[in-house]
């Protein structure tokens, strides 16, 4: 069981959270971050959040911009998606973990973030700007490039405005602004995973399927080049769901070794500190 809540974020921008409860005594708090056109209610999320919750408090949520309406599931709200930066995603992810740090139930836990893919890259950047406040960071098949748009959609972006990506799952053209390609540019050295994770120290984990894209496995070796002391977990057989689909079909081992992976990491974490 899980309940639902929302938390205000500013002008015309609101968080859609669900909070699973823990089974048991909490050992932590993770919060799951999903992403590039993903929300929390897709295919895999509330399983792996019920999972997770058998020893943590778990939270997943819609990013303000990411375009899912109220009914959690339809991406009715193009035109916020359309200027949905990563600064806009940082700032939720900060207005979402200030909340939490002021809850009776939350604040004195240890805080882990979970990101799958786009997600991740904002998990990095979160902690990599607050460490402090973040026991770690687990990444599920992440990027470390943020920059994830075509040069078809970025000359469009520059020329016209406006460029369009398709969602394969619904068949919408999904509006791209040139907002996103000027916070790209205008913040590109707080942007900079690879090169800002050299001099970092907080814990980190890479849970990736061996079949992820080519891109983003690079990405990984990238990130384990300039950070050795980070796992690389990878996963056989593994896509870049693990093998899920939305809607959720049931698990796969896959899926359940990420998961395992996942306790496996949070608990050797929580010894250390």
């Amino acid at each position: 069981m899980h309940r639902n809540f929302d938390i205000p974020a500013g002008a015309d921008a609101v968080l859609r959270c669900s909070h699973f409860p823990a089974q048991k005594q909490a050992k932590s708090v993770i919060v799951i971050a999903h992403g590039y056109k993903g929300f929390k209610d897709w295919g895999m999320f509330p399983h792996v959040a019920t999972s997770l919750s058998r020893e943590h408090e778990v939270i997943t949520f819609n990013f303000s911009h990411a375009g899912i309406g109220e009914d959690l599931e339809t991406f009715s709200e193009l035109e916020k998606f359309a200027r949905n930066t990563y600064h806009r995603e940082l700032k939720d992810l900060e207005v979402l973990l200030s909340y939490l740090s002021q809850h009776p139930k939350f604040g004195g836990l240890p805080l882990f973030l979970l990101g799958h893919s786009r997600g991740a890259g904002d998990c990095l950047i979160y902690t990599l700007d607050h460490p402090e406040e973040i026991a770690g960071v687990i990444s599920w098949n992440g990027i470390t490039n943020l920059d994830l748009f075509t040069e078809e959609q970025k000359q469009d972006m520059t020329e016209k405005g406006r460029a369009f990506v398709l969602n394969g799952r619904t068949g919408q053209q999904m509006p791209l602004d040139i907002v996103i390609l000027e916070d790209l540019e205008t913040q590109k050295e707080r942007y900079n995973i690879l090169q800002r994770m050299e001099n970092s120290t907080f814990p980190v984990v890479l849970i990736q399927g061996d079949q992820d894209g080519a891109h983003l496995r690079m990405g990984s070796e990238q990130l384990i080049s300039v950070r050795p002391n980070i796992p690389w977990i990878q996963i056989a057989g593994g896509n870049h769901t693990f093998g899920s689909i939305h809607p959720f079909a049931g698990t796969t081992p896959q899926l359940e070794q990420a998961i395992a992976e996942t306790e496996d990491f949070i608990d050797r974490t929580l010894q250390q500190l």
